[in-house]
């Protein structure tokens, strides 16, 4: 079993889908036997996905730095709630503690740590899965981008390759139970 760390939106604006999105991806981490790793909020995507893994029996790990805890609302139901002092120790934590990456639509914050943990695949820094889930089109602008980048020469197209892009929730549990 793998401890899966989860990148999403903690923004509580979003279209409704992408929270349902979210709780799929924590009832099917639980309903394998995984545990989840996430950024410690309670709020939309967050914590949609960890009280579904709860919900399944998963046992939930969030790490979330101190001064955001006012902002995203901690998940004070986690099996293990981490504080922290910065973003930087928040990132090293969940990376230390998980086995897989899967982002799930979000925002700067998702993206930074995608990109992190992308960056790092890619340079042969760790052998961790780094899974994109677009059920929808949400990453289209990303992917398009990137193909550009690839075509201009400013990325490896190996470097893009390292990503599972994949458009289900079955799709990127295949990725994982394939590790």
């Amino acid at each position: 079993m793998a401890a899966i760390c989860v990148y999403c939106a903690s923004s509580e604006r979003i279209d409704p889908a992408y929270v349902e999105l979210a709780e799929a991806v924590g009832t099917r981490l639980a309903a394998d036997g995984h545990s989840l790793v996430s950024g410690g909020g309670r709020v939309s995507m967050m914590g949609a996905v960890a009280r579904a893994a709860r919900a399944g029996g998963a046992h939930t790990v969030g790490v979330i730095p101190e001064h955001l805890m006012p902002y995203e609302v901690a998940d004070v139901d986690a099996d293990e709630l981490v504080v922290v002092q910065t973003m930087r120790e928040r990132k090293q934590i969940m990376d230390e503690r998980s086995d897989v990456v899967i982002a799930l639509p979000g925002g700067i914050g998702t993206l930074e740590e995608l990109f992190e943990m992308w960056t790092s695949s890619s340079l042969g820094m760790h052998a961790k899965p780094v899974i994109v889930l677009d059920a929808d089109g949400f990453y289209d602008p990303l992917w398009a981008w990137l193909d550009d980048l690839c075509e201009r020469g400013f990325v490896r197209h190996e470097a893009l390759a390292v990503l599972h892009r994949v458009d289900s929730v079955a799709d990127a549990f295949a990725v994982v139970g394939s590790r």
